[in-house]
């Protein structure tokens, strides 16, 4: 499945410009054979937008996801993008993602909150794995510091996901998760890893771009700069079916033995 990653911050604070930039890209990752394009972390209204996050918060179902999906529609593409969620009085930092014929497939909640910021904005999630079926692909969500914790990854290893595609708002100086640890947790894990990140200042945040798309031999088969960019690789099943029977990490777990990890 070609996949492509929008690496772009977007207008932060403007949703309107970003679902056009957004509309622009899908464009853009059909064209090109894209069955899937995926954005960062709070792409929807931008990340450094202090009390704005609350102010342009909207539910998993609002007039953006509907936006969305129409856009997912008319190109022919599933989209999964950042947002942040509105439920009640509570607001999530959350992926969804939207299937090419418009379904509402999946909705994510960012259960690892990153520094005061996102602390003081957001309500952790609770659900670890969620997953969609998506081309053939068990396709399994997750948000930038959710990555960085091995046991997260493991569990949708287990769950058997595919592919995962991970949004995310990667500052400086922190730009060796995704030259190094991305294609790592694809290989211990034995599925491909779709990292994709915003770029340039932030407010107090730079953030690095480098978005990437690592595969279960631990090589990323695409690799962002720092500037604006969509970049494109394929998740290949048959390639991954034949990396799983190579790669004994999975099959020679001792479960038994990691109790007192937790």
């Amino acid at each position: 499945m070609r996949t492509a990653l929008l690496q772009s911050s977007g207008r932060p604070g403007s949703v309107a410009e970003n679902l056009r930039v957004l509309d622009e890209a899908a464009g853009r990752a059909a064209a090109a054979g894209a069955a899937l394009l995926a954005a960062p972390e709070l792409f929807l209204t931008g990340y450094a937008i202090g009390d704005g996050i609350g102010r342009l918060a909207e539910p998993a179902d609002g007039d953006s996801a509907d936006a969305i999906a129409e856009t997912a529609t008319r190109h022919g593409i599933a989209v999964a993008y950042g947002y942040p969620e509105r439920d009640g009085e509570t607001v999530y930092n959350s992926v969804q993602l939207i299937s090419a014929d418009g379904t509402r497939l999946a909705n994510y909640r960012k259960t690892h909150l990153f520094g005061c910021f996102e602390r003081d904005h957001f309500t952790p999630g609770d659900q670890a794995v969620v997953q969609a079926e998506l081309n053939g692909l068990t396709v399994g969500l997750m948000i930038c510091y959710d990555v960085e914790f091995p046991e997260n990854v493991r569990a949708h290893a287990l769950a058997g996901t595919d592919l995962l595609v991970v949004p995310t708002a990667q500052m400086h100086p922190f730009q060796f998760v995704a030259e190094s640890m991305i294609p790592v947790r694809a290989f211990e894990n034995q599925m491909y890893v779709a990292y994709v990140n915003r770029v340039g200042q932030e407010g107090e945040f730079e953030f690095v771009g480098l978005s990437t798309l690592a595969g279960p031999d631990g090589v990323a088969r695409t690799r962002a700069g720092r500037a604006e960019q969509l970049v494109l690789a394929d998740a290949d099943p048959a390639f991954l079916a034949a990396s799983r029977e190579a790669n004994p990490y999975l099959k020679d777990r001792r479960p038994g033995l990691y109790g007192p990890l937790v």
